[in-house]
């Protein structure tokens, strides 16, 4: 992994939970072995959505920010770069999906491009008006652009990413006036568990001869 890459770890924020993979606690050589397929073709999120009530106090975004987190974790899990997203649309997970670009040999295969696909199919529309996504890391501007395209209602991230986060941290595109359609944003809920299990991966990722 390049060391530009490696060196991003110093800049995410906050402390929170340590997260440490199965890899590290194994001896000898790892075999990784996959349990899902790739996501990168449109399916429904699961056979059960996560489903939650709309009465008032039973519901925050940390709910839907630990199941983009497990999301992460699977991608962690993967030696993928753990950043995980889930697409919520009238209280319900529609989509689902971790960053898969080592896997699928794809730059674009980043969580929230492949969430989006998913949501898309779910709806049958490209248009996910009223859909919610939340995302463990700051969008870069690729799916920020994709995020404004879809006609996204609200971005929840969890850690801010100094290096190239493009909603609000060096560009705002999900609310640039100049395009047609902004998004409400909600940030750093949950960054420090978000950042720490990126934190984790790239320490380790160091570690390793």
């Amino acid at each position: 992994m390049p060391v530009a890459q490696l060196d991003r770890v110093a800049a995410y924020e906050a402390e929170g939970w340590r997260f440490k993979s199965s890899r590290a606690r194994q001896d000898g050589p790892v075999i990784r072995q996959r349990t899902r397929p790739p996501l990168r073709t449109p399916q429904p999120a699961s056979s059960s959505p996560l489903e939650l009530p709309l009465e008032a106090g039973t519901i925050t975004h940390d709910v839907f920010m630990r199941e983009a987190l497990k999301e992460a974790l699977a991608a962690y899990e993967d030696n993928e770069v753990p950043v995980g997203a889930v697409i919520v649309h009238e209280n319900r997970v529609i989509a689902r999906a971790h960053n898969q670009r080592e896997l699928l040999k794809d730059p674009t295969a980043h969580a929230e491009m492949i969430a989006i696909t998913q949501a898309a199919a779910a709806l049958n529309n490209w248009r996910l008006i009223g859909a919610a996504i939340y995302v463990t890391l700051e969008p870069c501007a690729m799916c920020a652009g994709a995020m404004v395209l879809a006609r996204i209602g609200r971005l929840v991230y969890g850690a801010a990413d100094p290096k190239a986060g493009a909603c609000g941290t060096l560009y705002n595109i999900v609310q640039d006036a100049r395009l047609n359609h902004q998004i409400d944003i909600v940030q750093g809920v949950l960054a420090g568990d978000c950042a720490q299990l990126l934190r984790e991966f790239f320490a380790e990722r160091r570690e390793s001869p």
